[in-house]
């Protein structure tokens, strides 16, 4: 069985199930997407990772792990999403140390954290996108209206943004501050999107 890769497409709130949110991956030579529902936690941890210029005050879960995984020299090749059972994806880490290749099997919301977090790759089989894969570029009307029928039952639209443009510079900068301290990264996050615009 071949072996696609894929890449992080976005993190969206998931309207199938409350509190949770809906991770979508892309496959990197095609135009699939892999959506997979996720807790909120997680979630959290993975935009962290991709959001480089927000450090939370003290290490999360994840970022523990990457630590004493660096500590004691093990370094995480790849991630591969290798099972789907009734809607739960299963995923194995491989992690290399001293040349020693070692196979652990993970939750896959916790396996991409880590891969964003080692830069690792991320793969699925080709079954697997054939079962749970959505196609975004469609050709014909009837296929586009039955994609975004699935979307939205996966990813809802976004929740609109508070604007920050009447606030200062100076006081966006103290309600980052405050943002990262409280540990509110969602909030940090748009934040740090407005200070960005201002000084492009």
């Amino acid at each position: 069985m071949s072996l696609v890769r894929l890449d992080i497409k976005g993190i969206s709130y998931s309207q199938t199930q409350s509190g949770a949110y809906a991770l979508v991956l892309s496959e990197v030579d095609g135009s699939r997407t892999l959506p997979i529902v996720i807790g909120a936690f997680e979630a959290q941890s993975i935009a962290i990772s991709l959001e480089k210029e927000i450090k939370p005050p003290r290490p999360l879960t994840h970022d523990l792990f990457k630590s004493f995984a660096d500590r004691f020299h093990i370094i995480i090749k790849q991630v591969i999403i290798h099972k789907l059972v009734d809607g739960v994806f299963y995923s194995s880490l491989i992690c290399e140390r001293d040349g020693i290749k070692e196979i652990i099997d993970t939750r896959t919301s916790d396996a991409i954290a880590l891969a964003t977090r080692f830069d690792a790759p991320i793969f699925t089989y080709e079954n697997i996108l054939d079962k749970a894969g959505v196609y975004l570029k469609l050709k014909d009307e009837e296929e586009v209206e039955e994609e975004e029928l699935i979307l939205e039952d996966l990813i809802p639209e976004t929740i609109e943004e508070t604007s920050y443009s009447s606030e200062s510079l100076e006081s966006l900068n103290q309600k980052l501050s405050e943002a990262v301290a409280n540990e509110d990264y969602e909030l940090a996050a748009k934040i740090r999107d407005e200070i960005n615009k201002r000084n492009i």
